[in-house]
């Protein structure tokens, strides 16, 4: 999987882009969220689509946790306590893309992917409650909490049962 750099102030094994106007892979899978959440198939054509498959499923579980979040604050509480929650990583049983992932080849591998990943959701979500609680009266935008309850290549990254 590719470690592509990212506007970051979050420690972890990414590379840091200075912030300016150009868009990092997060702000690509934010921008083409609400089109790319209807897909049921995603051909992969480089490694940066596979950080955007992770990326587009993460955003889903975010938006599950939005929609129930009164205020902005609130929201960035639940984005933290997500991001933080236990998650799997490819090659291990509950990841649900472990046939588009290869599995780490070393513990070392597997944990730069982990904090890789930790990074990702912590910027990922911060970024999103951003847009999230965009307008006037301070409430979850339904413009975005209407796309919690879709699943992006009929996947998700919370196992059966979970909301």
């Amino acid at each position: 999987m590719a470690l592509l750099p990212i506007k970051t102030t979050n420690r972890g094994p990414a590379p840091c882009l200075p912030v300016s106007d150009t868009a990092d892979i997060i702000d690509e899978a934010l921008y083409y969220f609400k089109a790319n959440v209807f897909f049921r198939t995603y051909e992969i054509k480089s490694e940066s689509d596979r950080v955007l498959i992770y990326l587009t499923l993460y955003v889903t579980e975010c938006l599950k946790k939005l929609q129930r979040c009164s205020n902005k604050n609130q929201g960035l509480q639940e984005m933290y306590s997500l991001a933080i929650a236990r998650f799997d990583i490819p090659g291990e049983g509950g990841f649900p893309l472990n046939g588009v992932y290869l599995r780490p080849s070393s513990p070392e591998e597997a944990d730069t992917m982990r904090q890789y990943f930790l990074q990702l959701r912590h910027e990922t979500g911060q970024r999103l409650c951003e847009k999230v609680f965009e307008t006037p009266d301070g409430k979850p935008s339904k413009w975005w909490t209407c796309f919690a309850k879709k699943k992006f290549m009929e996947k998700s990254l919370g196992g059966p049962g979970q909301m």
